[in-house]
Formats: structure tokens, C-alpha cells, sequence
């Protein structure tokens, strides 16, 4: 029995039009409640925002779990710590080469059709790695922030395929 298993959780920076969004629906609650008090299409309004406000902020908290098991590799979103999503599912097979977002080697498998996938914290000065997986016909370039032990069990595994 060899299983290796490793999990490293990401939280997203909130970017800067999250607080609009946020004042502009705490904004619209207090007018739909001020409508609520003065007819009666007022509390359908109230419920209707109230409804969407809800999701929204749920929405807007986003953090992302990296999972290794084996040669398995996923990655969900969480959002509003409740909701959970798978976003990326592949095989470490299949990876080309796990390098810093900025390291020379990287550029080299970039495709000028690749999809990007972007499942960082958006933190300044964070360490940021890229991914390039060829699978099912397309090229993926992952970006990503992983810990020193998820790099240590994706370089056991696949020792030549990760560059520090």
C-alpha cells in the first residue's frame, strides 16, 4: 500500500469590485425595504433582492483546495465556505511540467491556443506555479499556488516534471 494523499486550501483575495457590488446591493435592500413598508409590491421586491443578495455574498467569498491522491490531481472552488465545486480534475500522467509562473521553462511548452485556468490567490508576492497539462486533446496551462508538500509529493511521483 502506497496511497499518498495531500490537500493544501487556497482563499482567494477579494478583488476591489467586491465592495461596490456589496454597497450597491446593501443599497438596493434598504430601498426595496423602504418600498416593502409603503405597498404591498413592495414585499415581493424585498424578498426578490433579499433572495439575490444572499447568493451573491455567498458568491463573492471564494477559496480553492488543491487534492493529490496517487497520481490524481483536482481542484474544487468553495464558495461562501458552504458550496462546493469540482473545477479541475486531472492525472499527474499526463502533466507536462510544474514550474514558477515566471521560470523560462514553463514558456517553453506555452501554446498560443492553450486555455488558461486561473486557481491562485491573487496575493502579491505569493509563490505562484504553473501547470501545463496536455489532455483529451487540449493543452491547459493551470496556475496555481501549491504548498511545499503538495511540490514534494507531485516530485516523488513525477520527479522530472517539477522544477523549483
Amino acid at each position: 500500500m502506497n496511497d499518498s494523499y495531500t490537500e493544501w486550501l487556497v482563499k482567494r483575495k477579494a478583488p476591489a469590485y467586491n465592495i461596490i457590488i456589496k454597497a450597491v446591493l446593501i443599497f438596493l435592500c434598504l430601498i426595496s425595504a423602504f418600498l416593502a413598508l409603503t405597498t404591498v409590491f413592495g414585499i415581493l421586491i424585498l424578498t426578490a433582492v433579499g433572495a439575490a443578495t444572499y447568493f451573491i455574498f455567498q458568491n463573492l467569498s471564494l477559496e480553492f483546495e488543491y487534492l493529490l491522491v496517487n497520481d490524481q490531481i483536482t481542484i474544487d472552488k468553495i464558495m461562501g465556505r458552504a458550496r462546493r465545486k469540482k473545477a479541475w480534475e486531472g492525472e499527474l500522467a499526463e502533466v507536462q511540467i510544474v514550474a514558477p509562473i515566471d521560470s523560462y521553462v514553463l514558456k517553453d511548452y506555452e501554446k498560443p491556443n492553450m486555455k488558461i485556468l486561473d486557481f491562485s490567490s491573487h496575493i502579491p508576492h505569493s509563490k505562484v506555479y504553473g501547470m501545463i497539462h496536455q489532455g483529451e486533446g487540449q493543452t491547459t496551462k493551470i496556475i496555481f499556488e501549491p504548498s511545499d508538500k503538495i511540490l514534494q509529493h507531485i516530485r516523488q511521483r513525477a520527479p522530472r516534471k517539477v522544477v523549483l
